[in-house]
């Protein structure tokens, strides 16, 4: 019987470093089995997951390591990383949010400011003061000078009337005479120096300079020097950039969104800076021919005369408007097929996805229906570059489980 227990005691003494060495050899591969079990996902295309190196077969770029099993959903950013990505925050309010419908359009000469400078009286043209066009012209410039037989002869009609008013100050009919002669060189565009010139020098000149009405830009010269000109012949066209006036077309869907004194902005290609406000004043009746639009138009400023007729112009007209929204810049929200989110950070240098719906929408601005209260800090510069670190580091979309 003692026996039997000595060769027991001897078999288990021998067996238990066996188990316990087989349980620590177990334990050992586990372990390792866990250490090499390492799974691999493209930057680009989270879906592709692997359990070893290679690339992604949709774009042919080299996996990389990730852990998916991180249950941490936010991004740590140092301020040097911050810096080079050019991350800034807001913090979002509510406020007014405005959209736009964007009509082509041009800018035009204003017609109103434009002076056809013509001869009140038949002449020759002695001399031109200005032979070209393109040249800028002031208010009171010599424009040309012409010789004119017919001013001549009412210059003497005017010296005569002049010595017989001088002679019978009280009779009323010699005065009357004197005016009427007076009056009548006048509306020949002569000026009260030159007549006052010819009483003085008690000689009759036929030839009379005349000046620039306005002050402008010479678009047209009909005459020559040495040329004869009838009376109410054109002798040259002046323009005046002061103002513009901005044609755009509208289509008869959207004219009654449209209507005479509305306030609009209008915005120059490469002057974004500087948009002007505009009233519609005037909306065509009719459809311009060949086509299926009508035109609106008003008048902008010019300043410093930057603009030139012919010059692109987009009118912005209001189509929507909401109040008390909540808005973002269109780029701090990120669009993909599973949905819109945007970052928030909820302390320095930690962000957070946060899935968020939009409403209407500009070309700045996108309004947030849901996802987001006012003072929340929202990213809005470098929000796709968390969105690429945020795939990099933990191998899935930050919204894939919202």
């Amino acid at each position: 019987m003692q026996r039997k227990q000595f060769i027991k005691g001897i078999a288990f003494s021998l067996l238990v470093p066996s188990v316990i060495l087989s349980a620590c050899e177990e334990k050992a591969k586990g372990a390792a089995a866990t250490a090499k079990k390492q799974t691999y996902t493209c930057p680009m295309h989270p879906q592709i997951v692997r359990n070893e190196p290679g690339t992604c077969p949709i774009c042919g770029m080299d996996l990389v390591p990730f852990d998916k099993n991180n249950p941490d959903e936010s991004l740590q950013l140092s301020e040097s990383q911050q810096a080079l990505a050019n991350i800034t925050t807001t913090t979002i309010g509510a406020g007014e949010l405005s959209n736009f419908t964007q009509l082509n359009g041009r800018l035009a000469i204003n017609p109103e400011a434009t002076e056809y400078i013509s001869s009140r009286v038949p002449g020759r043209i002695e001399v031109l003061f200005v032979k070209e066009t393109g040249v800028p012209v002031s208010a009171g410039q010599p424009l040309y000078k012409i010789y004119s037989e017919q001013l001549a002869t009412l210059q003497q009609e005017y010296l005569v009337a002049s010595a017989q008013a001088a002679q019978f100050p009280g009779d009323k009919q010699f005065q009357q005479i004197f005016q009427a002669s007076r009056q009548k060189l006048l509306l020949y565009d002569m000026t009260e120096a030159q007549l006052r010139q010819i009483i003085t020098s008690q000689k009759t000149n036929p030839y009379v300079t005349y000046a620039a009405p306005i002050s402008g830009v010479v678009a047209e010269l009909s005459v020559t020097e040495g040329g004869y000109i009838g009376e109410g012949g054109t002798i040259m066209r002046l323009e005046n950039y002061q103002n513009l006036w901005v044609e755009a077309d509208v289509y008869p869907s959207e004219t009654g969104n449209v209507k005479v004194g509305q306030k609009v902005k209008v915005v120059i290609p490469g002057w974004e800076d500087q948009p002007q406000n505009m009233t519609i004043q005037l909306i065509s009746p009719a459809l311009q021919t060949g086509s299926q639009v009508t035109q609106i138009r008003g008048t902008i400023p010019n300043p410093n005369h930057q603009w030139q007729p012919g010059l692109q112009a987009f009118v912005l007209l209001p189509s929507k408007s909401k109040g008390d929204t909540l808005t973002l810049p269109v780029d701090a929200v990120i669009r993909e097929e599973k949905g819109m989110h945007v970052w928030i950070e909820e302390e320095k240098g930690k962000y957070v996805p946060r899935k968020v719906t939009t409403g209407m929408e500009t070309p700045n601005q996108v309004e947030i229906t849901s996802g987001l209260e006012a003072g929340d800090k929202v990213v809005i510069t470098g929000a796709y570059l968390l969105y690429s670190e945020f795939i990099l580091k933990k191998g899935k979309n930050p919204i894939a489980e919202a």
